[in-house]
């Protein structure tokens, strides 16, 4: 009987695996599942190489903002810093950014600004905001001052170093000729006006 048992499970065996492997091809886990998990990988490395992309450009960008020409440098060392009181009690706080030369922090009640030196036409220090484009600081010989291009309007008005005050008196007392003062005949020269 045992002979009987153990022969019609050897002559059964491979009948039953080969039903089991059928049944198990109808289903479709593990076929199905494989190309699920493979997306996730190709989104997990399509947002790793996404990162990469925008740290890249970012470290571009701070490389660019690391390129100042010679004269825009000669700028930065004429930059008066320190905290500048301006008008109505306000003040602005300029500082040199010590990991980038001729870059400059400038800070006040509202507003922070990372300035970089820019050549003008009139000889005034012009600072401006690379990435907001629209926040300038200017210097003159007795005055500073912080505008918003984009919006129209001062941030502070008046700001004066120490320096600044002292070139204002001295104005005050001997003012520079007015550009019509300049014209009359007296100031001519050889030269037509």
């Amino acid at each position: 009987m045992k002979r009987l048992i153990a022969s019609s499970l050897i002559l059964l065996a491979p009948a039953f695996v080969l039903a089991q492997a059928s049944t198990e091809s109808a289903k479709p886990p593990a076929v199905k599942t494989a190309p699920k998990a493979a997306p996730k990988k190709a989104e997990t490395s399509s947002r790793t190489q996404l990162n990469s992309a925008a740290n890249q450009a970012a470290a571009g960008v701070r490389a660019a903002d690391m390129a100042l020409t010679p004269a825009e440098l000669a700028i930065a060392d004429r930059i008066q810093t320190g905290q500048i009181p301006c008008e109505l009690g306000a003040s602005v706080s300029v500082e040199a950014d010590a990991k980038a030369p001729g870059y400059f922090n400038v800070r006040g009640k509202g507003f922070s600004y990372r300035m970089h030196p820019v050549v003008t036409s009139t000889g005034a220090i012009r600072l401006e905001d690379r990435h907001d484009g629209g926040a300038v600081w200017l210097q003159l010989a007795n005055k500073s001052m912080l505008m918003d291009q984009k919006a129209g309007k001062r941030l502070a008005d008046e700001c004066s170093t120490p320096a600044q005050v002292a070139v204002a008196e001295a104005l005050k007392k001997n003012p520079a000729p007015s550009l019509i003062d300049m014209s009359t005949p007296a100031n001519c020269g050889k030269e037509k006006c």
